[in-house]
């Protein structure tokens, strides 16, 4: 559920009390916790922590015109949602944060880098601002620059690509011939002309 909210004071504004509640909660432990060469936003609809173009230029590699979004804070439709990038991609932050939330005894319900939570008490505050503190902008640039060069180097080239795909045409297995069929009076009477 994206807001169409131009300013973090918009998008609160916009919530229902419960709601804002929540999320201010969770968002002052986010601006606690957050280093210096990141910003607060909006982005995608939700709150967003970014490292900004003045600190790195590339920007998000699939829309470079983005800022490097480190963290998001959103109200969906059932449930509230804390996005932590540095979490994705099987990374050191994310081990630790796993292994940490665990033994707080609280329930995580966590996708690749997405924590779920339907009130403030279902959430590990501590624990959540200290992934926050662990990462700072550069340590974060490094690890988004590491991800994308792994990433870049499981693509097979262009000319691997084209020659595994010919191969795997080639070596397809031959279906049955059908017995021709009696051509048809039609295709008869074309030819004969």
């Amino acid at each position: 559920m994206q807001s169409k909210a131009t300013t973090v004071r918009e998008y609160l504004a916009e919530l229902p009390a419960g709601r804002r509640a929540a999320i201010q909660a969770v968002r002052e432990v986010i601006l606690r916790n957050l280093d210096k060469d990141y910003e607060e936003g909006m982005q995608y609809g939700m709150i967003g922590y970014y490292v900004p173009h003045h600190v790195f230029p590339a920007g998000y590699h699939c829309d470079p015109r983005q800022p490097l979004t480190f963290a998001g804070l959103a109200s969906q439709k059932n449930y509230m949602s804390v996005y932590l990038m540095s979490c994705y991609g099987e990374s050191e932050v994310e081990k630790w944060f796993r292994s940490a939330w665990t033994k707080t005894g609280k329930k995580l319900d966590m996708g690749k880098c997405c924590i779920r939570f339907k009130k403030v008490e279902d959430l590990a505050l501590d624990v959540l601002g200290e992934a926050i503190r662990r990462v700072p902008a550069q340590k974060f640039i490094e690890h988004y620059e590491a991800l994308l060069q792994s990433m870049a180097s499981k693509k097979p080239a262009p000319q691997r690509l084209a020659a595994k795909k010919a191969a795997t045409t080639r070596s397809k297995p031959k279906s049955r011939a059908k017995s021709p069929k009696s051509p048809s009076k039609k295709s008869t009477a074309k030819r004969t002309r």
